[in-house]
């Protein structure tokens, strides 16, 4: 089901998962449709349709509060500049992905609020009570990652969405590092805004990212940044008129990625038939033998020791990570480098077997 596993030990979910035959099959339907019939709106509509529909019954909300971007980037910057900012303060933590931080300074250019980030502590990790300490009344929006992408923190969502929306903030959430792996519920853990990416945990590839935003938030934004596709009928062909679509359709730009759609509908497929509650459970058994494996080996972990607020990535200090990275990939073993860490993230297919290989192959090339 995977080609690279005949070859290759793959433990990059946490930035790039195992492509399944099914799924690249689907880049042959998309050229295939386009060397038969050259061109089909309805079939292309209808697959990011679908990607809509599969990605809101995982994340449980309806398919007209997911839209579709291209990256997190893109996302986080269309929220901003859809909100009025002026006087007002953001928050992030040091945590989350730099384009996050990079989004708000940017944005600082068009509007005066005051950017804060949330400190970790020694552990890497943010305790539950900072969220307290660095929100105030002017608080319009808290942005926070699911799952650190450097240390594997896994946050309680539903914890820090009562703090967050008891001083009167939004809570925006980068899932892009537990979707496809993790349990969200948005309405259960009342999560206002959640955006993520395919090619990680939901078996896809770059260029294709989900934004879910609350129906009732929604029509509140006017996106500044704005295309054909989020307005009330894309196809009257509207010149000189703003007719923003309901709910979250509105934060649709131009034409969407068409030939990542198509990936990414089959790609949905495989983790809904997989089913994220059975992907969460074996992977926390590998993320637990992991972290008992690299204490065997005396490797320095940054990634939390309790599994509760631990995702299946776990992170190893290496120094010198791109360096090791390569060293691995040299031995076929796929990993991904962030600063001084390697990070070892397996997903469904992997066993025990590839992450204990894995930990040793890195002990042996730090040890030389």
């Amino acid at each position: 089901m995977f080609p690279i596993l005949q070859n290759k030990i793959m433990l990059s979910s946490c930035s790039q998962s195992a492509m399944a035959t099914n799924v690249l099959n689907a880049f042959d339907e998309y050229k295939n449709s386009l060397l038969t019939d050259g061109m089909d709106w309805m079939t292309w509509m209808e697959k990011v349709n679908n990607v809509k529909a599969k990605f809101a019954e995982i994340i449980n909300c309806d398919p007209s509060e997911v839209a579709i971007l291209s990256s997190v980037s893109d996302c986080i910057s269309s929220v901003l500049n859809a909100m009025d900012l002026d006087g007002k303060e953001v928050l992030a933590t040091e945590l989350d992905f730099p384009c996050i931080g990079q989004s708000m300074l940017a944005q600082q250019h068009k509007q005066k609020f005051n950017v804060s980030f949330i400190e970790y502590d020694n552990n890497y990790t943010i305790p539950l009570d900072s969220y307290e300490k660095y929100m105030t009344k002017n608080t319009a929006l808290t942005c926070i990652p699911h799952v650190s992408y450097y240390s594997g923190f896994k946050q309680n969502l539903k914890e820090i969405s009562e703090i967050v929306h008891a001083n009167g903030s939004l809570l925006f959430v980068d899932a892009y590092q537990s979707a496809g792996n993790a349990h969200i519920d948005v309405k259960e853990m009342n999560i206002d805004i959640l955006v993520t990416g395919m090619q990680k945990y939901l078996l896809g590839i770059p260029g294709i990212a989900l934004i879910y935003i609350n129906k009732d938030i929604a029509d509140q934004l006017q996106p500044a940044t704005t295309g054909w596709f989020g307005q009330v009928n894309p196809f009257e062909f509207n010149l000189t008129e703003l007719k923003y679509a309901s709910s979250a359709q509105r934060f649709n730009t131009g034409t969407p990625p068409i030939a990542n759609a198509y990936v990414a509908d089959e790609a949905l497929n495989t983790v809904l038939q997989v089913g994220v509650p059975q992907i969460e459970v074996y992977l926390n058994e590998l993320s637990a033998f992991g972290l008992v494996k690299a204490e065997e080996l005396g490797l320095t972990v940054y990634s939390p020791k309790d599994i509760s607020i631990k995702a299946p990535c776990t992170a190893v200090y290496v120094g010198d990570a791109p360096e090791i990275e390569a060293q691995m990939k040299e031995r076929n073993i796929i990993v991904s480098a962030r600063k001084d860490v390697i990070r070892i993230a397996p997903h469904f297919y992997n066993t025990k077997d590839d992450v204990a290989h894995a930990l040793e192959t890195l002990k042996e090339l730090i040890s030389q």
